[in-house]
């Protein structure tokens, strides 16, 4: 690992800058998706590797998703193969926060990969059921949460902040009960990045925007002059996530370049489950999970537009929406997929900002 050059000359001491490590990873990933992309995709179509387009549940989505027969899919490999080993060359191998959150990132990958391949193997299956995902996705962010629970710091441990009030003015303590929250989020998150995944560069923007705000929010995390000035939780060791985050974002970068509209390659729930839960262990070592709900607030409405679809059809035999997820229900309001990914993607911006100026506001 890069890291350990500062330890053979004082001249490259410069490798312990997280910002420099950061750029780095950043770099890498992209330079290995971008290189690795088109050898990878020819090799997908000659598996037949193919995403299933078909939509039993809805003939009009059907005809709307019949361009796209034929587009391989588990690209997410890419991104894993690019957020993987740049983290292992750049990251300090020391820190415990970079292993966890790279074993979380991992299993739900593993995961991920599974129910594709179940996908393809059976697809009149559509992959793994309901209860089976959540049984998996939860037995992992269990263990994920457990591990941070233990692992954290004593002062922040069990500690959920409340966005724009500073932990001064008050927190709320959950003590043992954090492992169960900090599992829903884990959960959560990595659903509702696999719910967006329905367009061309969707979910892989999104994904793009939300980590990069929360690689900023642990690089101010990390360092006690600026959390004291933004009071914002100072944890120690958290700013080597800039790290982690710089290589997800020169992953997705470089993935994006073959997912964008119309796309070459889709991630699948290899890739989409994945990020959800990069997202979620981050916001969770720096104590910002509440705010996850702004920042990735795309994400927020396309599982709510789920919940509320289902919930008012049992209830009510009656739909909010034409049909969900949200992005779903402008697509069938006539507006072309391009237009919709880009602008999900500029709410998706906004949102994001609103979160980082809003920081300072206690």
């Amino acid at each position: 690992m890069l890291y350990y050059l500062h330890e053979l000359s004082a001249s490259l001491d410069l490798f312990r800058s997280v910002t420099l490590r950061a750029a780095g990873a950043m770099a890498t990933a992209l330079l290995i998706v971008i290189v690795l992309g088109p050898r990878f995709i020819r090799y997908l179509r000659s598996r037949r590797i193919h995403e299933n387009v078909t939509k039993p549940d809805s003939s009009g989505l059907h005809e709307l998703s019949r361009g796209k027969r034929g587009t391989p899919t588990m690209g997410g490999l890419l991104i894993l193969a690019g957020l993987t080993g740049s983290t292992l060359l750049w990251a300090m191998p020391t820190n415990g926060y970079v292993w966890l959150t790279l074993a979380v990132v991992l299993a739900l990958g593993a995961l991920g990969f599974h129910d594709d391949i179940v996908k393809l193997t059976h697809p009149e299956s559509q992959g793994l059921s309901i209860r089976q995902k959540l049984l998996w996705q939860t037995a992992i962010a269990g263990a994920a949460a457990l591990a941070l629970y233990f692992s954290a710091e004593p002062q922040w441990r069990d500690v959920l902040t409340v966005p724009f009030l500073a932990p001064q003015v008050f927190t709320l303590s959950l003590g043992a009960l954090f492992i169960l929250f900090a599992a829903l989020v884990i959960v959560s998150s990595a659903n509702a990045v696999n719910l967006t995944d329905g367009m061309d560069g969707l979910a892989t923007g999104c994904s793009l925007i939300v980590t990069l705000t929360y690689a900023a929010l642990a690089y101010l995390a990390g360092h006690v002059h600026f959390a004291a000035y933004l009071q914002i939780p100072f944890i120690p060791g958290s700013e080597e996530l800039v790290v982690v985050c710089g290589a997800a974002i020169g992953a997705l970068l470089g993935f994006l370049w073959f997912n964008a509209h119309p796309a070459q390659v889709f991630m699948g729930d290899t890739g989409s489950l994945p990020l959800g839960g990069l997202i979620a262990m981050v916001a969770l070592v720096i104590k910002q999970e509440l705010l996850l709900v702004l920042v990735g607030g795309i994400f927020v409405m396309e599982a709510l537009s789920v919940l509320l679809q289902v919930s008012s059809f049992k209830l009510r035999r009656k739909r909010i929406f034409r049909i969900a997820p949200l992005h779903h229900h402008f697509q069938f309001a006539g507006w072309a997929e391009p237009k919709i990914v880009t602008r999900f993607w500029i709410v998706q911006v906004f949102l994001a900002l609103a979160a980082v100026c809003m920081l300072k506001i206690r």
